[in-house]
């Protein structure tokens, strides 16, 4: 195992995946390697997961990431159908839509816990129609 830093941000959200994969997985093999790393990094997070602060971004997280788990789902049911009509384009522009939402999410963990790394993100504005 390797040992790389992270943001503050970037840990948190990928406990929350974790923890959905642990809540939505049903393969023992996956679920035991699943459970293992989200030990490992609930031990990185430590006592900073207690921050209240970090508690509600910690669960706006898990919201935001459930989402686009179950986005990410629906696209497939339509790709393998083959139906790539108004339906998969919602469901397409709501992927990058709904990311802009964690990656924010992810910055306010980052400013609350004074993260000595910062997520940036460089990609066109755009306004929702």
């Amino acid at each position: 195992m390797i040992e790389v830093p992270v943001s503050w941000g970037e840990l948190v959200d990928k406990i929350t995946i974790l923890q959905i994969k642990s809540a939505r997985m049903r393969d023992e093999g996956k679920l035991a390697n699943v459970r293992k790393e989200l030990a490992l990094l609930g031990e990185k997070l430590g006592v900073n997961s207690e921050n209240p602060e970090v508690k509600k971004l910690t669960g706006d997280l898990y919201t935001v990431n459930a989402a686009l788990w179950d986005i990410e789902d629906d696209i497939r049911d339509y790709e393998n159908a083959g139906d790539f009509g108004d339906k998969f384009v919602s469901l397409a522009r709501s992927v990058y839509i709904t990311n802009d939402k964690r990656a924010e999410l992810k910055r306010q963990v980052n400013l609350v816990l004074g993260s000595g790394l910062m997520e940036e993100k460089s990609y066109q504005s755009y306004k929702i129609q």
